[in-house]
């Protein structure tokens, strides 16, 4: 339960601090003088979104703290999973600083906004005004549903296998995007890549064919000139090597005078050797050399296709051309990748589709199974409420799509009176009844899902007399097992709290601040009294007071 709770530098509230009854809480005041406030700082330590705007001083921070007593709730695992030090008593913080900045603390210990929400959502329960219009939307009836049914687990496990599933669909459309616009790249990527494969150069294939190209456009032309370059080596009377011979034949004659000599003509000996194997090779190449007009049109249209494909990919050597083709290679494998990865995605998408559709059915079973259940429930406290006649159904259909909920559609469809054709709420039930139908839910679900502490805020609009009497008697009833904070404008409901906070303003220095105070006995006549007449309440009105009270 919710024991303390202190405001500091929030809105009108420069400095507030109040202790909270297990049970029935009232919170009354006059229009304006703060009611709604309390409930935004309380939202702060709900986790709602805060900023610099809400601060009542612009240079200093706000502080909101609230004191829990949870030995009963059974929350040692959340403080150890989230390792938070635990505490039967224990302090939620939230502190807004002038920036706007806001940091959360549970216990003394920083945490996030998150975990804010998360041990806030299993400590209080707020009711607002605008929720009750909320009741109107499917979404919110759909989780009423699931709340009785106890659906929290299945639904998260729901969920994280939905917000899976559609990640990976958005992945698998992501890549067939990237498909549909690769196709026409990958027809040309593999046009030039078979032009490449089929051309099939090999390194230094260039040099080899320009090299033959230049011997048989000139091959007369080179047998003339080695035809010639012989003749002086080797074929006329005065030719190179007879005259080298001669040479050769006088200085081994001379060698056996001198070392120095010797030398000499070993050295004339070699070149003598050298300059006929010279020789003998011009003679191999002038053999060699023969015009073929085939071949050279063979290694010039090899050329052509060479020189084309460089011209093409702007490069300039074989070696280029050969990077080119092995990059289109990669390329293509990638575009085939690309479709191993849009199968694979595919058939995951079904087999986790399947997994959806069988976790949706279970959620689909759970909740069929509360319907009639909570329709009767909320008949019978819709009857305590003065509405006997007043018919409830809860229509499900079976969406024919998975949602971020399951496939059920529920569709809550309302009736005050007798004979009437149920229709939905929004176009049938009024202020008054759509907040007695809402205190029915609540009262229903705090059953259900064992809540410790509810807050209503003005859950009585559009209700009075009677009617505000059993609503108080209905809040009365839930506060047995539960407590219970309403902050109210009717005296019918303030009468049934076992505790009564007064909301009022002050003026302090030239400034007008909230301050909030529990009543006693007699100050809770006089409060109640003024709600039933005016400012200054008539015998008849305290007399009115005193009965209440008594009821």
């Amino acid at each position: 339960m919710l024991q303390h709770l202190s405001i500091q530098n929030y809105a009108l509230i420069d400095s507030l601090s109040i202790d909270l009854d297990e049970h029935l809480s009232i919170i009354t005041g006059e229009t304006g003088a703060g009611k709604s406030i309390l409930l935004g700082a309380l939202g702060l330590i709900a986790g709602n979104r805060s900023d610099s705007t809400s601060l009542n001083d612009k240079t200093k921070k706000c502080i909101v703290e609230a004191v829990f007593n949870i030995k009963n709730y059974a929350l040692e695992d959340f403080f150890s999973t989230h390792e938070l030090d635990y505490d039967h008593h224990t302090t939620v913080r939230r502190e807004i600083n002038p920036t706007g900045n806001s940091r959360a603390f549970i216990n003394d210990t920083p945490v996030t906004l998150s975990q804010l929400k998360q041990i806030s959502a299993l400590l209080i329960d707020i009711h607002s005004q605008h929720e009750t219009l909320s009741l109107q939307n499917n979404s919110f009836q759909l989780s009423i549903v699931d709340a009785v049914a106890d659906n929290s687990a299945a639904l998260k496990e729901y969920k994280a296998n939905f917000n899976a599933y559609k990640l990976l669909e958005a992945e698998l459309m992501q890549l067939k995007e990237k498909e549909a616009n690769a196709q026409k790249e990958s027809d040309y990527l593999l046009f030039l890549f078979n032009e490449l494969q089929e051309a099939n150069f090999h390194l230094n294939e260039q040099d080899k064919l320009e090299s033959q190209l230049a011997i048989l456009i000139n091959a007369e032309d080179i047998k003339s000139k080695i035809a010639s370059v012989l003749l002086a080596l080797n074929e006329s009377e005065s030719s190179l090597i007879s005259g080298l011979n001669s040479v050769k034949v006088s200085t081994n004659e001379l060698a056996k005078f001198s070392t120095e000599l010797q030398e000499l003509s070993t050295r004339i000996n070699t070149s003598f050797i050298e300059l006929k194997d010279i020789a003998g090779e011009l003679e191999n190449v002038q053999d060699s050399i023969v015009f073929d007009a085939a071949k050279l049109e063979l290694i010039s249209e090899r050329l052509d296709l060479l020189y084309k494909l460089q011209q093409k990919h702007r490069v300039t050597s074989i070696a280029e051309l050969i990077a080119i083709k092995e990059d289109l290679d990669t390329k293509l494998l990638d575009f085939t990748s690309l479709e191993n990865s849009i199968h694979k995605i595919t058939e995951q998408l079904i087999a986790d589709k399947k997994v959806l559709e069988k976790l949706a059915a279970a959620l689909s079973k759970k909740r069929k199974a509360v319907i009639s259940p909570i329709e009767k429930q909320l008949q019978q406290t819709l009857s305590e409420l003065g509405m006997p006649n007043a018919a409830l159904k809860i229509e499900q259909s079976d969406l024919n799509d998975l949602t971020a909920l399951g496939k059920d559609n529920i569709v809550f469809l309302f009736s005050a009176n007798k004979g009437s054709i149920v229709q939905e709420l929004n176009k049938v039930a009024s202020g008054g009844e759509l907040s007695r139908l809402m205190l029915s839910i609540k009262s229903l679900i705090a059953n259900s899902k064992q809540l410790h502490t509810i807050i209503f805020d003005e859950i009585d609009t559009g209700v009075s007399g009677e009617i505000a009497n059993k609503m108080g008697i209905i809040m009365d009833k839930m506060a047995k097992t539960m407590q219970v904070i309403t902050i109210t404008h009717l005296p019918q409901i303030a009468a049934k709290g076992s505790s009564h906070l007064f909301v009022y303003k002050q003026e302090k220095e030239n400034k007008t601040h909230s301050q909030i105070k529990k009543l006693n006995k007699e100050e809770r006549v006089q409060e109640i009294a003024k709600m039933l007449s005016t400012e200054n309440p008539t015998a008849a009105a305290i007399k009115n007071a005193k009965e209440l009270l008594m009821n």
